[in-house]
């Protein structure tokens, strides 16, 4: 089974840890990717951009509408995701535990079954 297992932090208190801080942190996560990837049970990773960047687009009656930045007004936003491909729930909690083990701080992970995935065309090469 496929989960996904969403990243929510503060980003306000992300964004003040200096680059040391936020390159020990990444490294720290790759290395409980990594055990993931050498098992081939690796999908997607990806981290967002500050909701500063985010655009949402809301339906309506007529032509849909785009505003600034996410429109929920939480504590923890929504700050990236990894896939990953698990035999069990009890196996995709262990990673989400090991994730949040190598970051540091407050902040939830959200373990959730993928009903659909569709691998991308992009190139590994994109940022």
């Amino acid at each position: 089974m496929l989960y996904a297992v969403l990243c929510y932090n503060d980003e306000n208190a992300i964004a003040t840890w200096s680059k040391e801080e936020d390159d020990a942190c990444l490294a720290r996560l790759a290395m409980v990717e990594d055990g993931m990837k050498a098992k081939g049970r690796l999908g997607p990773v990806a981290r967002l951009m500050p909701t500063t960047a985010a655009k949402t687009l809301r339906k309506t009656s007529g032509e849909p509408l785009v505003i600034d930045g996410p429109f929920a007004e939480t504590k923890e936003q929504f700050l990236g995701f990894f896939v990953a491909d698990c035999e069990t729930l009890d196996e995709a909690i262990a990673f989400a535990k090991d994730l949040a083990k190598a970051n540091p701080g407050p902040g939830a992970y959200e373990i959730r079954p993928l009903s659909i995935f569709k691998p991308s065309a992009i190139a590994a090469t994109a940022p």
